[in-house]
């Protein structure tokens, strides 16, 4: 039978993981139960300085008073173990820490690849439970991965076709691909093959993502263009968007195009699925929404889209095959964060809570999804600022200080008034205006402030304790 061995060594390896999981559950169970947290973001988020602060803050719980486990003092000790997986890089969380709350703070150097932790929490039992048991050792795993590689699991659903025809509509508009479009324009899909055109294509492609990246918008796929490691040059990185045809014929650039795209799913997407994202229990995505509503009405559309295709990769439906094939487990819950609230003086923060839940509850609509519990939340995951109130022009401003990145001076900065109603910037978005008619959005980029942390204190943070509670706070 044509493709037999293929499916039965695939069904042998599905078979072998399902009684791992069960194994592994059985374990949980019985002994000491095992969380794996996966956290991803898009352009600019702040993923690497979200971990540390999480890491940080459940080590030392003065600041987490949203996290009811810690709030009840049953937390009795939390430390890092070695992670169980021996082939993942671990997360450099002392380096990173270090980066954070030195003499000289900064920014820590964003991964660009998978990595992961193990902290180990010892957890007092409630309730009834609670004379009767002694503590139990609680395992967080924390992986680690860039956001273009979860936006790469919604290819899986997509033929070649589907992809080019989404991805060269949502492009045509934009300056930054007029480029790789004109490049689009001699091009014959049905004619022969040719490797050196082929490359161009590609490279003129991952140009475009740079720069879409920069810009602040999300839908950066396929993710390895950015992230190639290893994979650079090789043909599975080496295809590109082209308009479709009726019948490509066999050795056409386009069926060409088309076959690196399907080894692109089975031999880039397929494997990280199995082997990571497979095994996640909960997920958290971090977005600079603050950044798209400043790049404009695009990016925020953008944004919108890239959080549909996201919930599309956790849908049950059309890929459930897939996941009950490779022993997946189910994703419990998923939260999308938007970072950076410390941007904003507190009086705002509801109001991109409010913009974060609209895009959220569009997103779901869109990906038709109903599977995990989802929430959306805006947070800081280290503080950078402090609120001040100025007067400007006879009335008074909120706004907050902090140092800036560029010249380590400190400023006052003031944004602008995020709207109360969300759909003043989701509609706008929805249909296509390049700019905001009645307001515009600025950002700072600031710098990390020095910090003097007393003891059983984390880094200071913006509803990281309450971002714990849902991933977490239920297993504990």
């Amino acid at each position: 039978m044509k493709g037999g061995p293929l499916v039965i060594s695939t069904l042998a390896d599905g078979l072998t993981r399902q009684i791992e999981a069960v194994s592994d559950t059985l374990s949980e169970t019985l002994f000491e139960p095992v969380i794996r947290l996966g956290v991803t973001g898009l352009a600019r988020s702040g993923k690497t300085v979200f971990i540390t602060s999480l890491i940080a803050n459940l080590m030392d719980r003065g600041r987490m008073p949203q996290l009811v486990a810690a709030a009840d003092g049953r937390i009795e000790a939390a430390f890092l173990q070695p992670q169980p997986d021996d082939t993942v890089p671990r997360f450099e969380f002392e380096t990173h820490l270090a980066a954070l709350t030195g003499p000289d703070p900064h920014w820590p150097e964003s991964t660009r690849t998978i990595s992961e932790l193990r902290l180990s929490l010892r957890v007092r039992p409630k309730g009834l439970l609670s004379g009767l048991q002694g503590p139990r050792t609680v395992h967080l795993d924390i992986v680690d991965y860039p956001g273009e590689w979860l936006l790469d699991l919604g290819l899986l659903d997509k033929s070649y076709a589907e992809w080019s025809d989404s991805m060269l509509a949502r492009i045509a508009g934009r300056a930054s691909a007029q480029d790789y479009l004109g490049a689009l324009g001699g091009v014959d899909g049905a004619a022969s093959h040719d490797e050196g055109q082929a490359q161009r294509l590609a490279q003129s492609y991952t140009d475009y993502l740079q720069k879409a990246r920069i810009e602040g918008f999300s839908d950066c796929t396929p993710g390895r263009f950015l992230l190639p490691g290893d994979l650079a040059g090789s043909p599975v990185l080496t295809f590109a968007p082209l308009p479709a045809l009726a019948a490509a014929p066999r050795g056409s650039l386009y069926r060409e195009m088309q076959r690196r795209f399907d080894a692109y799913k089975s031999q880039v997407v397929k494997p990280f699925f199995r082997d990571h994202f497979a095994r996640i229990d909960r997920q958290v995505v971090l977005v600079d929404a603050l950044g798209a509503i400043h790049s404009g009405p695009r990016a925020v559309e953008d944004l919108r889209l890239a959080m549909a295709d996201i919930l599309s990769a956790f849908r049950p439906g059309r890929t459930a095959f897939l996941a009950r094939l490779l022993g997946a487990k189910r994703v419990e819950k998923i939260l999308f964060a938007a970072t950076k609230s410390d941007h904003l003086h507190h009086s705002q923060h509801a109001r991109l809570t409010a913009i974060m839940d609209a895009l959220l509850r569009d997103a779901r609509t869109r990906a038709d999804f109903a599977g995990a519990d989802t929430q959306a939340l805006a947070l800081a995951s280290l503080r950078a600022t402090t609120e001040d109130t100025l007067t400007h022009d006879g009335r008074q401003i909120d706004c907050v200080r902090g140092r800036l990145l560029d010249t380590g001076k400190r400023a006052a900065f003031y944004p602008g008034d995020l709207p109360t109603d969300p759909a003043q910037l989701l509609s706008p978005a929805r249909k296509g205006a390049a700019s905001w008619l009645e307001a515009d959005y600025e950002v700072m980029n600031f710098a990390p402030a020095a910090l003097i942390l007393k003891p059983g204190e984390g880094p200071p943070h913006i509803r990281l304790d309450r971002a714990a509670q849902f991933l977490i706070g239920d297993r504990l």
